[in-house]
This record gives C-alpha cells, structure tokens and sequence, in this order.
C-alpha cells in the first residue's frame, strides 16, 4: 500500500481517474479542498482551495459537474462553480456522493444523518443532461457510493449507516430506477460501506469506513476478497492508471465517532487515514462515465 500524497485530509473522496490526461483528481469535502495527481511526473497539487466538492465527476467537453450541500454545480476547473440546483420540489440538495451513468446523468444521494437528533431522511437524484432534476427514491439514513453493472442494467447505491449496498433495475433510456433490493448487508462487526465502484469483471470494490479496507463484493454480493488499508477511516477507492490496474483510496484523518461503530472500535486512537494510498490489486477497473450536463 504505497502513499501517493499526505495532505492530512479531514475527509478525503471521491478519486477519479482522467484517461484522456492519464491523471487523478480528487477531494477532501470537509478541508473544502480539491486535488489534482500525475503519476507520469509525480506531481500532486491543491488545484482549488475554500470551495466544499463532496462529489464530482468529469463533464464532456471540459470541466466537472460538483455536488455539495448546496446542491449540483458546474465548474469550468478555473473559475468560480456555477449553482445548476439547489432544490427540487421544495427538498434541499444537502448532497453526499455521485457518479454519472452511460448516458450522461448525474446520479447523486442526499445526507441529512445526525444521530444526536431528529432528521430528515435522504432521498436518491438523477441529474438529467439539462440539468432537471428528479427524486428516483427515499426514505434512507446516509447516502453514498453509486455504480453500475457492466451492462448498465443494474444500478448500485449505498446507504452507509444503514449498513446496505442495493441493487435497482436501470433503465438507461429513461433513467428510471426500479425493484430496490438489498445485495449486500454488511455485518455489525464490520466498517461502514462508502465509495463504490465497479471492476471489468462486473465486481463491486466498497470502501468500509471504520473498516480499516476495500471490500470485493461479486455480483450476487458474496464478498469475494478483502483489502486491508493502513487508514481505519477508508472512505472511497477507484481504478486508474494508463492500464486501470491501479486502486487509488482516499481516507479521513478527523474522527467522526457515531452509534453505529463496530463493537470495539477506538475513535480515539489509531492512523484514522488523511493520505492518497495505492495498490495494486491484480484485477482492471473501468474509466468513470462523464457527465453530460450543457
């Protein structure tokens, strides 16, 4: 597990590998920072400062669609984000996590958790290529990590705190999301799933915070192989490099002790995360879809 870069990330997500520049960009959403890496020369840099980016994925024809708890945005990669929706039938956009699907949709969750208090239940978005937006489902604890299967029929979505990765049927012509299911429930002794991403033999890679790992789920949900990382707080992971041989993982260094920790957990002490991390782990992802937001 190789150190990429060590910005101390309070919540580092949401990597994404750039194909067309052989680069990696991504973000810490609570350091309100976003990253850009290039393996050919080493480089990392802050390439944006004081802006929260809590998710993104890259827009064709230049730029990135952004989500945040403002809502969704587009940004050029230079100046200021432009606000595209900060509402959509008088819910908030208090948004989590994202990716984009083959046809160019942004799909996106939202978080509203506090387990001190009352609070409103997530809803699950689809950002259509001119910019409406639309309530695909509801009534989940902590949005996070979405995919797809390899033939973009089936729909991956994952509610963190309620220990659940499901499955929907997709139907890329129109977007819409049926049949929710469970495909995985992830034991009470083990972390919380975060970021997901699909391989290019159809399998899921779930980032488990409190997990100290990436987990291999196949696409039944029977858990294939375990990762572990240096971090106890892994938070997302995807394939890049020039042959997507390569797994990057975002951590988080700040604590964030909830109910819902693993028996045994220590918020206290330990590496909680912060770094960019590496590896290898013998199997190909796939390139990101991009948005195609006008």
């Amino acid at each position: 597990m190789e150190v990429i870069a060590d910005y101390q990330d309070l919540c580092g997500e949401c990597p994404v590998w750039d194909p067309l520049t052989s680069s990696l960009y991504w973000t810490d959403n609570t350091g309100n920072r976003f990253y850009y890496y290039q393996p050919a020369t080493g480089v990392h840099k802050i390439q944006k400062e004081s802006f929260q980016i809590c998710g993104f994925r890259i827009n064709a024809g230049g730029g990135f669609t952004l989500i945040n708890h403002g809502g969704v945005w587009r940004w050029d990669g230079a100046g200021e984000p432009r606000l595209i929706a900060s509402e959509v039938d008088g819910v908030r956009l208090r948004l989590n996590d994202c990716a984009a699907d083959a046809a160019g949709r942004l799909l996106t969750g939202s978080n509203f958790y506090d387990p001190a208090a009352e609070y409103e239940r997530a809803k699950l978005f689809s950002v259509a290529t001119d910019g409406r937006v639309t309530i695909l489902d509801e009534g989940f604890e902590l949005s996070n990590g979405i995919a797809f299967s390899l033939d973009s029929k089936t729909m991956y979505f994952t509610d963190s705190t309620a220990r659940r990765i499901y499955a929907y049927d997709y139907d890329l012509s129109t977007g819409a999301a049926r049949n929710r299911r469970v495909l995985v429930a992830v034991p009470s002794d083990e972390g919380l799933p975060d970021g997901l991403t699909v391989d290019s033999e159809g399998y899921l890679w779930s980032a488990q915070w409190y997990g100290s790992a990436v987990v291999r789920y196949d696409p039944d949900g029977k858990v294939e192989r375990r990762i572990p990382t240096p971090a106890k707080q892994t938070s997302c992971a995807c394939f890049g490099g020039d042959d997507l041989g390569d797994l990057y993982i975002t951590t988080a260094s700040h604590s964030e002790p909830m109910p819902v920790m693993p028996p045994g957990y220590d918020p206290v002490n330990g590496l909680f995360g912060g770094a960019l991390y590496r590896t290898r782990p013998g199997v190909r992802g796939l390139p990101a879809y991009e948005t195609r937001l006008a």
